[in-house]
């Protein structure tokens, strides 16, 4: 062995192929090489980056069971549910496009373990709240850590998948965990609440957190700082602005004219702040390049509609079924099946769909679905709530948001500027969470007042409002593309 060192070294001046050894310096440019070797890490920090969506998903309908276990523990009325609810996604959606930003600015890796942990610790202290109030300010912060988790989760997902294909199978495993955390999300908060009442809801979180942190320990999600800049004061105008026209809405529910109009004057002055600074800001929140596309507007409104009827249903119907039809909270989250459980396998067929028609038709079917579905809720409720008639109704509307949600991702990706796909992605996330916040807020002010739903005239409307306002949304679409 010793023998070809020496002697191959005289007799390779000619080998100045060995040069060619030096050359393998340029084998320092395979750090790709441990791509090899970190398969098994990559996949164990795409199972931690999944389940850390999953968390902040299942937190947005969870709750919807407990709601009437809630009311009783804190003495709490409708006005109190829609903010323990809502605080959530008000923070959730205001603040998802700075999360992109800050996310670029300080390292996903960053962002990412920062939101889980400020998620399991606010699921703990949560859980221990003595009041609504206190309740809805934890929620509130929450939201702020869920908006954190969710645009570095994409940004982790792209670092360590950088080949098309691997990174297309890692997106639709991070995507499918959506449909699963809104499948279960009913079911798991019905059985905890039945097993150890409302604050279990939280407490469920906090081993998840954990686990995941663990996941995504190491230096393989390290991903480098950036230079973008954030706007804090138009961040804390945009938050102003939705959370004073929520509040002006729930307060319609409580016959609180006043507190409606104040509300409402508040949140239009914060509005005028909020496009003051735009106008004049170096990193504005909105990007308007994606915001003037064609048909990007019509598929923001649908984005929002779909959110705005799924979390209004989910609002409503469970203090129903709990409180008129005398179901246990269990029971309550698994008469929710025949809605939940579609977006859990659909989406795999509409992307078939969209891959060979496009993403409009899908829109357009899942949009007139929920609409129909909406329509056979509030016949059902009218009806006294026959069962067999209110599942046809959450049958409907589940195919309905299973057909649309998958397509407006590939939609508004198609309307946006080029180069611009993963700020259009995070516009229509931040709508989609607008679309909840309104949709309880509104649904909740018709059935108003306290913690009992009571008339079923009232609730019916409630359930009609997400019907008429998936329609519209449809016809916008229509228009758009008759352009």
């Amino acid at each position: 062995m010793t023998s070809p060192v020496p002697p191959v070294a005289p007799a390779t001046p000619a080998a100045p192929a060995t040069p060619a050894a030096p050359a393998t310096p340029a084998a320092p440019a395979t750090p790709a090489a441990p791509a090899t070797p970190a398969t098994a890490t990559r996949s164990r920090a795409l199972l931690g980056i999944a389940l850390g969506y999953f968390m902040v998903l299942l937190d947005t309908t969870v709750l919807s069971v407990a709601e009437p276990d809630l009311a009783a523990s804190l003495g709490s009325s409708t006005t109190g549910l829609q903010w323990a609810v809502t605080g959530y996604s008000v923070a959730f959606g205001a603040l998802l496009l700075s999360a992109g930003a800050a996310a670029d600015r300080y390292g996903a890796h960053r962002a990412f373990r920062f939101g889980i942990a400020a998620f399991g610790a606010g699921s703990l202290l949560s859980a221990c709240a003595p009041d609504i109030p206190t309740l809805v300010l934890l929620r509130a912060l929450l939201g702020v850590a869920a908006a954190a988790c969710v645009p570095a989760s994409m940004a982790l997902i792209t670092r360590l998948h950088p080949e098309p294909a691997e990174r297309a199978r890692a997106v639709a495993v991070w995507a499918a965990v959506s449909g699963c955390a809104m499948a279960f999300g009913p079911m798991v908060g019905g059985a905890l609440v039945d097993l150890a009442g409302w604050r279990a809801v939280f407490l469920v979180n906090v081993p998840p957190a954990v686990l995941v942190l663990a996941l995504v320990a190491g230096r393989a999600v390290h991903c480098p700082r950036g230079e973008r800049r954030i706007d804090w004061p138009a961040q804390l105008a945009a938050c102003a602005t939705l959370a004073l026209f929520t509040d002006a809405l729930i307060a319609l529910g409580d016959s609180g004219w006043s507190h409606a109009a104040w509300s409402g004057a508040a949140a239009a002055v914060a509005l005028v702040a909020f496009v003051r600074r735009e106008r004049r800001s170096p990193a504005p929140v909105l990007p308007t390049d994606v915001l003037r596309a064609q048909g990007t507007g019509a598929v923001l409104l649908a984005g929002g509609a779909v959110n705005f009827a799924l979390l209004g249903v989910l609002f409503v119907l469970p203090l129903l079924l709990q409180q008129e039809l005398r179901l246990s909270p269990t029971l309550a989250g698994v008469a929710f099946l025949p809605m939940t459980l579609p977006p859990g396998f659909n989406p795999l067929l509409t992307a078939r769909i969209v891959a060979r028609v496009g993403p409009w038709r899908p829109v357009l079917g899942g949009l007139a679905l929920l609409t129909a579905g909406c329509a056979v809720l509030a016949a059902a409720v009218s009806l006294g709530t026959p069962y067999p008639l209110l599942a046809v109704g959450l049958l409907l509307a589940g195919f309905g948001v299973s057909f649309a949600l998958p397509a407006l991702v590939t939609a508004v990706v198609t309307t946006a500027p080029e180069g611009r796909a993963g700020a259009a992605g995070g516009l229509l996330n931040a709508v989609r969470q607008v679309g909840a916040t309104l949709g309880v807020a509104v649904t909740g002010a018709f059935v108003g007042g306290g913690a009992a739903v009571g008339g079923g005239g009232a609730v019916a409307m409630a359930m009609l409002l997400p019907a008429l306002v998936c329609g519209a949304a449809a016809l916008a679409v229509l228009r758009s593309r008759a352009r």
